[in-house]
Formats: structure tokens, sequence, C-alpha cells
């Protein structure tokens, strides 16, 4: 059988995917300040058979819906949030093989710097570290961070393409397998001929110097990406060795999961060699009624306004003033453009206002699979076929309470039908996502530039 990954997916924040459910009581994301909160759920989901804890991130509030942050602010939607790297390395003490995907914005930090940042983490972790690339879609990110408005869309991943160049040459090319020596007699830990300036010299980047940190285990972390416009499909096809879509259906997530394979193979590289993931929120019970149960309890909770809040900020579409029985339309914005796509372009169905708000205030934007774990495992086997997915990443509604529910009624249902290994595989995260070695393979682009 086909072998099904598994990350969970969460945020450094109060709510991540399900505004208003952190006032239910089993909810503990009012926690995810304290080092402990982390340190637990690392622990949960290693033992449990995940492969990573993929952490989103955002740098800016969301201020679309009703052109102001007040639903964001109280419903805690993604507000407040934290830096999703710095519990990194403290999670990492605390568990043997799992994961983590971490996401940084290219648009607000300098490569030389970031690369410092996930080589540090990457020797932290011996090995587990995946940097899931994002350019940004938040206006209000761009104008606290120095910008008078976001860069164009494409231009980002043009920007975004340099900066992978500037990164590849730091991690792969300044210095040489053997240039750490650590010889106590003649007194050099490190060969200075071993060591090389990148001298990069381009239109947004200017890097001369050698990289400041020795190589770690997987030299350029796991590459992750979730671009889905045409432009994003480009930049994913030629750097990313896992991408994140999302969407309502099946059949909505396939198309650019096609996009995304055959732009691959335009560019020489192995389509499969791409691990897809799309986002699911699981509601598990022991039993089909009491789970149906357990999210009748959860939509009691859920905020309609922090969802349409979170939609704005994706999307940079305003739904506050529509008639919440409008259908929805397409248009283009410099926002995260798959986010309207994937239900705009909805062949099965036309959205409204008011149902858009009720899909996304408990899951975002992939489905709510509800059930028991026969149930939920059947859901998940027919989305990796039918959608052609790897892997999950898994939101949650409560936390930590979904994903602990998960690890103890689904993950032994997919390790009975082989989905799942029985025992996690051990080495470095691109090697536990199929990867023969801890290097980018020889395949991808990155490896170009080692030396």
């Amino acid at each position: 059988m086909t072998r099904i990954y598994l990350n969970a997916f969460d945020m450094a924040c109060v709510g991540h995917q399900a505004p208003g459910l952190w006032r239910h009581p089993d909810d503990q994301g009012h926690r995810y300040r304290e080092l402990g909160y982390w340190t637990e759920l690392a622990k949960i989901l290693d033992s449990g058979g995940f492969d990573a804890l993929f952490l989103a991130d955002v740098l800016g509030v969301y201020d679309v819906y009703g052109g102001s942050r007040d639903a964001a602010v109280a419903d805690a939607a993604q507000f407040p949030v934290n830096d999703p790297t710095l519990a990194v390395s403290a999670m990492a003490a605390v568990t043997e093989t799992l994961g983590f995907g971490v996401t940084v914005s290219l648009t607000y930090e300098q490569p030389y710097a970031l690369a410092r940042r996930l080589t540090t983490l990457d020797h932290l972790t011996n090995g587990r570290v995946a940097w899931n690339i994002v350019t940004s879609y938040l206006d209000s990110a761009a104008r606290n961070l120095g910008l008078d408005a976001q860069i164009p869309h494409d231009e980002r991943y043009d920007v975004a393409d340099e900066y992978l160049e500037v990164c590849y040459k730091l991690w792969e090319g300044s210095w040489e397998d053997s240039a750490v020596v650590r010889d106590r007699d003649r007194g050099v830990f490190t060969d200075p001929a071993k060591v090389h300036d990148i001298g990069h010299e381009g239109r947004y980047f200017t890097v001369p110097g050698p990289f400041l940190c020795e190589p770690s285990p997987q030299r350029t972390p796991v590459l992750f990406q979730a671009g889905s416009s045409s432009r994003g499909v480009r930049f994913a096809a030629a750097h990313a060795e896992a991408v994140f879509v999302s969407g309502p259906t099946p059949q909505i997530v396939r198309g650019p999961v096609r996009a995304l394979r055959a732009a691959a193979a335009e560019q020489g590289r192995d389509p499969r060699a791409i691990k897809v993931f799309t986002m699911a929120t699981p509601v598990v019970a022991e039993t089909h009624d009491l789970a149906v149960a357990k999210l009748d309890e959860y939509r009691r909770f859920a905020s309609h306004s922090g969802a349409l809040a979170l939609f704005g900020g994706w999307t940079g579409v305003d739904l506050a003033d529509l008639d919440p029985d409008e259908p929805l339309r397409h248009v283009e914005t410099e926002a995260n453009r798959s986010a309207l796509a994937s239900f705009t372009k909805d062949s099965d169905r036309v959205w409204t206002t008011r149902e858009l708000a009720g899909e996304l205030g408990i899951g975002g934007r992939g489905p709510v699979l509800v059930g028991s774990p026969e149930e939920v495992a059947d859901e998940l086997e027919r989305w990796a076929d039918e959608a052609d997915v790897d892997g999950f990443n898994l939101a949650y509604a409560t936390t930590p309470g979904t994903f602990a529910d998960f690890a103890r009624l689904v993950v032994p249902e997919l390790r009975k039908r082989g989905r799942v290994p029985q025992e996690p595989e051990r080495g470095t995260l691109r090697e536990r996502l199929g990867s023969d070695g801890p290097l980018l393979p020889l395949s991808h682009p990155g490896a170009a530039y080692r030396r």
C-alpha cells in the first residue's frame, strides 16, 4: 500500500484554523506562550506516528474584513501570534524522530541571516527541519515591515528565485565536506582553503562572502512550498520537495496537484519526487455517532466573523457588506490567490458567504473528516487516491485534543492498513519523506551548487 505522510498543522497562536474554538473548555491554545505546551505536543506527535509538526506563520494582522482588524483580534484569529522557530530546539530535545516544518517569509528576511537560522535549527535537531517558503500575502505585514504595500504577486516569486539561489550557494557551495578538520596538533579547526566566498551579485541581493555555519546534517533543509497560482506552481516545480495545497473537495485539490506534477516534469524533475500534502481536520471518536456529536458541539463555538476575517486576509477580499446568500465571484488580488479560487472555481457547487463562513469555521480551507477511526481512515485513503496527494496537514478543532485523538484512534487503523509504518523511520526528515539520503538529491537544482 502507498505510504501516507502525516503532519500536525499548527501555529504559534491561540486559534489557527478554527476561530472561536479557543472558548471550548478542552482547548489549550491559550498556552501557546508556554514552552511546556510545545514540548508536550511534540511528545504526543512523536509517539503518535506523526512525521512532522508543520508550523504556519503570518507577519501581519487580518484587517480586510469590514476594513478593520477588530474581528480577528476579538476572535484570536491568528492574532496574537509568536515566532514559530524559537520552540523547535526544545521540542527536538524531547523527541526522537518528529520533523519540524517552519514557515518563514523570505520577503522580510535577508537570505544570509535566514540561512544561518535554519542551519542552526538543522544542527540542533540533527537534521529534522524543513523550511516552508512563503512570500507573504498580508498588506498589514508589508506596511509594518517598511513597505508602502506588498510587492506585486509575481515579482515576489522573482525575488524568491534569486533568494533560493543565494541560499543554495551558502548551504551547498560555500563549505566543502572536509572543511572541518579539528586538528589539535596543527591548531586548525577549519581548513581555510575549503571555505569559499559565494560572490553573489544579483538583481535583488548582493552576498559576497562565505557562509557562517559549517554544513548541517541536511545542508539544505527540506523545502516546502504552498503556491498554486501559475507563478507559484512554476516556483514550486523548480524548488520544492514537498508542496502544501488545500481545498474543500478532492476534485478541486487534484487540479493544482496535476498542474504541479506536470510543471515538475517540464523542468526535468521526477513528478513523484515532490510530496504533496493537503489540509484536513479530523473529528474522530470511538463511534460515528459520538464523532458527530463532538462536531455539533464544536460548531456551537465556531465564530463566523473570525472565519471571514481569515478569509479576507487570505484573499484580500472583504465579504462584510455582501448579502450572506450572494454567490462568491472570482477576482484577482495580490494576496493568496489559491484561497479564493478553491471556492469560486468549484464546479460542483456555488458558494455563498454564509456557507463559506460555516465551512471555514472549523478546519479552514480543508474538509472536516468526521466519524469513527475506520471512517476517517477511509476518507484519508479516498482523498489520497482521488486527489493524488501523498499526505495530510492535519489541522485541529481543539488542541492538543484533536491530535491526541487522531494518534490514539486513527493511526493504529492506518498502520493496520499498511499506510503508516509500524515504527517511525530514523534519520533526517528528508530521508523520512522518502529520499535516499540526507542531502538534496542530485536531480534537485540546488544540488548543482554543491562542490
